[in-house]
């Protein structure tokens, strides 16, 4: 950040808001450290930690976002001196707020930059029922408008050429018997993205007893501790079937997917015996990233199988309603930035437009 950022957001050396705010606005007298370490004992552990009382209200999937999103904010506005957790967020004032928006805005894509804001707006209403801060001050700390504008979606929607290779590479991997499992269940997970829009968190937390065979549905949760159904059809329940079929029996509660070790047995128990939990969500992006460098498609990531779910979906019934409700969005403005149908209208519409070809013919 600039002299002027640093400046802005200086607490002075004791850990003390300085008795002039004023001087906030003085960079060329308050230069480089936005914030000096604050003492070890002043540090707020357990609940009383404002930024631990925040992520304790969210789900797991907005856990990790936010923490990151404050890490950087603490980052920033301490040099790099403080984590999150040692970061005095109660000491901000409306002056450090307003700079900290300025940075975020010039750094980060809008709807980003607005993520982070709420992730401080959210720290800030901890710190407020901590009774670290007054109502007054809450309410003047987070008095920062919106980064405005847009930018073009992040992510892409996978052409059905591309979605066959990454299944194929599934599929030769299947008719190994050694590598028959990962094969398998690799081509499951793959169904389950795509025909379910599934969230990675969404699929590495899902339960044996999440899955009924019979109808072919799975009881999946969601972002705010939702429930919502989804349908293991188009071929995705045959796939679901090898799988369990290999997986083997056991408790409801038990993981739908397991790890595959490298000689090809599923793995139920670690090595002191103790049951798996369940796949991490990172397990499930690195399973995305090895099979589209094995399919020798261009980049993906398990999210872009979610915004061709709902395209793809939307393509064929044009109901952005129940394409909402099985995406499991709150908010169906949500829902419709996932849509690419308007990108392929717009590229329809381009493709009329042709440039003529220069005569090269001598004038006469």
């Amino acid at each position: 950040m600039s002299e002027a950022v640093n400046a802005a957001l200086n607490v002075g050396g004791d850990g003390a808001r300085p008795s002039d705010p004023a001087s906030l606005a003085a960079p060329e007298v308050l230069p480089a450290p936005i914030l000096a370490l604050a003492p070890v004992e002043e540090v707020l552990v357990g609940e009383e930690n404002p930024v631990l009382s925040y992520l304790g209200r969210l789900s797991e999937g907005s856990r990790r976002t936010m923490r990151g999103s404050l890490e950087e904010i603490a980052r920033a506005s301490s040099g790099g001196r403080l984590a999150a957790v040692e970061f005095p967020w109660w000491r901000l004032t409306g002056t450090h707020t307003a700079v900290i928006r300025g940075y975020l805005a010039g750094r980060y894509a809008p709807s980003t930059a607005n993520k982070m804001l709420s992730a401080l707006k959210g720290v800030l209403k901890a710190c407020f029922r901590l009774g670290l801060m007054t109502a007054d001050e809450r309410d003047r700390a987070s008095d920062v408008a919106p980064v405005r504008g847009t930018r073009l979606p992040p992510g892409r929607s996978i052409p059905r050429g591309e979605l066959s290779a990454l299944f194929a590479v599934c599929a030769r991997e299947a008719e190994d018997p050694k590598m028959r499992a990962r094969g398998v269940r690799d081509a499951a997970m793959l169904a389950l993205l795509y025909v379910g829009g599934l969230r990675r968190t969404e699929l590495a937390s899902l339960r044996l007893g999440d899955y009924e065979r019979e109808t072919a549905t799975l009881r999946v949760r969601g972002k705010g501790n939702k429930e919502r159904p989804v349908y293991a059809e188009g071929g995705a329940d045959l796939l679901l079937e090898r799988w369990l079929e290999l997986r083997g029996s056991g408790e409801l509660g038990d993981p739908l997917f397991l790890p595959v070790r490298k000689d090809g047995r599923v793995e139920h128990a670690d090595a002191f015996g103790e049951k798996k939990t369940s796949l991490s969500d990172q397990a499930v992006y690195k399973m995305v990233k090895r099979r589209h460098r094995e399919a020798g498609v261009k980049e993906i990531s398990p999210h872009d199988f979610r915004k061709t779910f709902v395209s793809d979906l939307l393509d064929a019934v044009g109901d952005l309603s129940v394409a909402q409700k099985l995406a499991g969005h709150a908010d169906p403005a949500t829902t419709a930035r996932y849509d690419r149908r308007g990108e392929r209208a717009m590229r329809r519409a381009a493709s009329h437009l042709h440039v003529p070809h220069f005569d090269r013919r001598p004038h006469k």
